[in-house]
């Protein structure tokens, strides 16, 4: 029923153009609003809401309370375009379609499904265009999703339809797994995965797989007794290789890294660019610093005081990036490859590019003393820190040289070498004090400082792992960021002013449950986060001095991490919350990111800087890109650690039964995830084998506690564990816990409440640990 106001009712909101028809005195009911969200997931901000019905003043008020409120009572959750029912299927999602019903539509599911219940089923609309190949049963597909009619779900049909947006490669219900051959001539696929179980495989189904291959087969079903069986499908290739530990990853999440035979021949046919439509900038002392083993280089800076005396004490930096829109077009077979792939992707014993090596090592690479075509930014700052204009050029350059940053601060540092020695004076001193100008700026910004070092695996040449590091954050690495974080800026900026589309990379603040989860945990050490509307890191920043170099920094800054939204593409702009800038966008890295490369054909097309620009077909479908692209980011990050988790596990294998210091790196009911800093590896403790007492959950406070004791074990504590179980090949490891509980801050507060969520916990039915 509709809410009653002056004994009116209000209409339905739904008409052709999302409007309501209505009075200025109605007020929709939440069920109207809920149903308008659901049948408007493109229209779904407060503003849009607002309009669609008509509200003004004191009404857009009360519509901002009830959209909270549903938030809070998690009915309705925050997402990039505006607010989502808790559950629904996102507007634009992955699909994977499975069946057809009696009139032959075809049907699908979500390829993820994070909400409880069973996964929604879509009902597919083909396009009438007739262009390109039919989805079928099988097919992995990206598309556009709409709630289905009232009626129609009623009727027992699907709760929502889909439009067919890109059909993926075909794959199948395949897993993963390594093919061995027991002493007694039997054989067994060895998991890759941690909850996948070991399976047998008769010989008939061998399919010609040999010990060590890694291999993909098709699981039966389930036998009553002993382990399930599997049928051998491909043969992958042998793990006995340098880089086989990658390779279980790279198929794994489906990851393309062969090149097909058109876009190697299209990368070999390409001449290199000349100096049509460009500015001759090779005099210019132009450098690379870069990580010492780098094999491209899309990045070149240089910088000079700023000579005009209306800006006293200013600098003038510059920036160069490959001109990858010269040799990349849209539409190509090459573009098509790098839009699939969306990005490079980083394993400790390889790099899966985007684009063949004759671009991205050869033609834009920007090599030492090599004529090279780019895009470069020239910026000029106060002395203050502060940007006061920018100028975009098209150019030929030539590095002066090619510097690793341990090299450039040497010679800073008063340690020059044959290299950096000659241009010590003329090059690197004037960008180490433009830095230091760039840094007021950023201090002034006051960007999420968030203190998290990162480690790196340094392997033997047989591929195996030789040590792990932690790499010093040296003042060139933080030259370099701040450098293209300020290019990156002035990219997003020169875009909007001539209102040319843009793909930005958004950040957006963290969102009020997350903000208030948060608050309760920090009041659990004493210490406390405003409320607001508008979050600023600063706070967050506040925060994390305050337990600068005491016991709980790690804990606090793991926790204020997790508070963070993921940052993401997206073709409408939310601002950067991290670095605390209201437009960005990627422009720096276009060998290794298509992002930037769609920023490059903007930059072109926007300023007329000749061929390669973007065209109107392309900024059409930008919407879609942002979502691919922001996929196959995730998509390498999970690669990338599930590689990094596999080869510790395998360097600690012959550690079974060590004890090692380990960091609690997270809390479930079903227990604790610990890490071990040395390595940056993690493991499991199960709950079950915590001792002397009955453990309760406590979300606020991260931790578990002992029913009787009250003592227990909370995220970020330093503790000691010996090592009882490995699987390699999985990168799982489960650890034993040696230390004994100790006393939790704020427990005596919150252990009743715990301990009530728990017992309720247990008595609702299909209730789990979470997991991370």
């Amino acid at each position: 029923m509709a809410r009653k106001i002056s004994g009116r009712t209000h209409g339905d909101p739904r008409t052709a153009d999302t409007r309501a028809k209505v009075k200025d005195d109605y007020r929709p009911s939440r069920d109207e609003i809920l149903r308008y969200i659901a049948e408007n997931p493109d229209r779904a901000g407060k503003r849009d809401i607002a309009k669609a019905f008509a509200l003004r003043g004191d009404d857009r008020i009360w519509l901002k309370d009830i959209l909270r409120d549903l938030q809070d009572e998690g009915v309705l959750t925050k997402e990039r375009k505006g607010l989502a029912r808790v559950g629904a299927l996102p507007h634009v999602t992955v699909l994977d379609i499975f069946d057809r019903d009696a009139d032959g539509v075809l049907l699908a599911r979500p390829t993820e499904h994070t909400a409880n219940g069973p996964p929604p089923i879509v009902s597919i609309r083909l396009s009438r265009s007739g262009g390109g190949p039919a989805p079928g049963i099988g097919d992995r597909v990206l598309a556009k999703t709409f709630p289905a009619d009232d009626t129609n779900v009623a009727l027992g049909g699907p709760a929502y339809t889909g439009r067919v947006m890109k059909i993926f490669e075909k794959r199948t219900d395949a897993v993963l797994g390594i093919f061995r051959i027991l002493q007694d001539g039997t054989f067994r696929i060895e998991p890759v995965e941690r909850r996948q179980p070991e399976l047998i495989v008769d010989k008939e189904f061998q399919n010609g797989a040999k010990n060590g291959d890694l291999v993909e087969v098709e699981p039966a079903r389930a036998s009553r007794y002993g382990l399930p069986r599997a049928k051998v499908l491909n043969v992958l290739g042998s793990l006995t290789s340098e880089k086989a530990v990658s390779m279980i990853a790279i198929h794994a999440h489906d990851i393309p890294h062969i090149f097909p035979a058109d876009v190697i021949a299209e990368s070999e046919a390409v001449k290199p660019a000349t100096l049509a439509h460009r500015e001759d900038w090779r005099d210019l002392p132009l450098v690379t610093i870069d990580p010492a083993d780098a094999k491209d280089h899309d990045d070149a800076v240089f910088a000079t005081p700023d000579l005009d005396e209306k800006n006293p004490g200013g600098v003038v930096a510059t920036v160069a990036i490959a001109d990858v829109a010269a040799y990349v077009r849209y539409g190509t077979a090459l573009d098509r490859e790098a839009l699939k792939r969306g990005n490079s992707v980083y394993f400790p014993d390889r790099v899966v590019p985007m684009l063949p090596e004759r671009i991205s090592n050869d033609l834009c690479s920007l090599r030492e003393g090599q004529d090279r075509p780019a895009l470069a930014v020239r910026m000029v700052f106060s002395a203050e820190g502060r940007k006061l204009r920018h100028t975009f050029h098209r150019v030929m350059m030539k590095s002066a040289a090619k510097l690793a940053y341990q090299q450039a601060q040497a010679a800073i540092d008063g340690v020059p070498d044959d290299r950096t020695g000659p241009i010590l004076d003329t090059v690197l001193k004037p960008l180490w004090d433009a830095y230091a100008i760039l840094k007021r700026g950023r201090d002034g910004r006051q960007p999420l400082e968030l203190d998290l070092p990162e480690r790196k695996i340094v392997l033997k040449p047989d591929g195996t792992v030789d040590r792990v590091i932690v790499p010093e954050r040296l003042d060139a690495h933080k030259l370099i960021e701040e450098f293209m974080i300020q290019a990156n800026v002035a990219a997003a900026e020169t875009l909007e002013a001539k209102k040319q589309e843009l793909v930005y990379r958004v950040h957006d603040a963290p969102s009020l449950a997350k903000q208030e989860s948060l608050r309760e945990f920090l009041q659990t050490l004493g210490l406390s986060l405003a409320r607001g509307a508008q979050m600023q890191p600063a706070q967050f920043n506040g925060i994390l001095e305050r337990v600068r170099g005491a016991d709980n920094e790690g804990l606090v800054n793991e926790v204020v991490l997790r508070s963070q939204s993921q940052a993401e593409y997206s073709p409408k702009n939310i601002g950067h919350f991290g670095l605390n800038l209201r437009r960005y966008a990627h422009f720096t890295s276009p060998i290794r990111r298509y992002a930037d490369l769609i920023v490059h054909r903007g930059l072109i097309a926007a300023l007329g800087l000749g061929p390669g620009g973007l065209t109107q077909d392309e900024a059409a479908r930008l919407e879609d890109v942002a979502v691919l692209i922001s996929g196959t980011e995730r998509r390498a990050m999970a690669a990338e650690r599930d590689t990094v988790d596999r080869l510790i596990a395998a360097y600690l294998a012959e550690r079974v039964d060590d004890r090692f210091d380990a960091r609690i790196s997270g809390v479930t009911k079903s227990g604790l995830f610990v890490q071990l800093p040395q390595y940056g590896a993690d493991g499991f403790i199960p709950v079950s084998t915590l001792n002397g007492d009955y453990y309760i959950y406590d979300e606020t406070a991260r931790s578990l506690f002992g029913e009787r004791s009250g003592k227990g074990y909370q995220l970020a504590d330093r503790v000691e564990v010996r090592l009882v179980e490995v699987a390699p090949m999985a990168g799982a490891m489960r650890f034993e816990m040696l230390t004994d509980p100790k006393p939790l801050p704020g427990s005596k507060r919150s252990f009743h409440k715990a301990k009530g969520r728990a017992r309720a916990s247990q008595t609702r039915p299909g209730s789990r640990g979470r997991r991370r």
